[in-house]
């Protein structure tokens, strides 16, 4: 009995060396099996069709599809809490800019909304611009080197 155990450990130990040396292409096309989306990428979708949204309702001056859109732009979802410490730790001492993005355009996104419940087109169409600087500050300032550290792509 003390034998056979051996002697299936000994076929064992085999196999775990010979196999990836025989089989090398399916340990290669691992290694380079895309990244899992993160669920930031969901919440960067969302918020960008619903800057779509916006500006398609600002040309129709649809105050009433602004205010609610802008709503969900200054409440947009977060990813976990598990995702957002790994990003806050990638970002390291640039975590306070990159979080202060996310406030500029909440700020900018409740002012929007506001002033489309009042009907104020101009005071939207500033309002919108401060979401969309915020938004093109923080991805010319992170979203790249995010992209090629997260999802090991240029």
């Amino acid at each position: 009995m003390a034998h056979s155990s051996n002697l299936l450990l000994a076929a064992s130990a085999v196999l775990l060396v010979t196999v990836p040396a025989v089989f090398p292409v399916a340990r290669e096309a691992r290694a380079v099996e895309p990244a899992r989306p993160m669920a930031l990428r969901g919440v960067m979708e969302k918020l960008g069709r619903d800057m779509q949204g916006v500006t398609g309702a600002i040309s129709r001056e649809d105050w009433t599809t602004v205010a609610y859109l802008a709503q969900g732009i200054a409440r947009h979802a977060e990813p976990p809490l598990a995702e957002k410490m790994r990003i806050l730790a990638w970002a390291g001492t640039d975590s306070g800019t990159f979080r202060s993005f996310d406030g500029q355009t909440h700020e900018a996104a409740v002012a929007m909304g506001e002033a489309a419940k009042r009907g104020d087109g101009q005071a939207v169409i500033a309002a919108f611009a401060s979401v969309q600087k915020s938004c093109l500050a923080c991805h010319q300032g992170f979203r790249q080197q995010f992209v090629e550290h997260f999802y090991g792509q240029r």
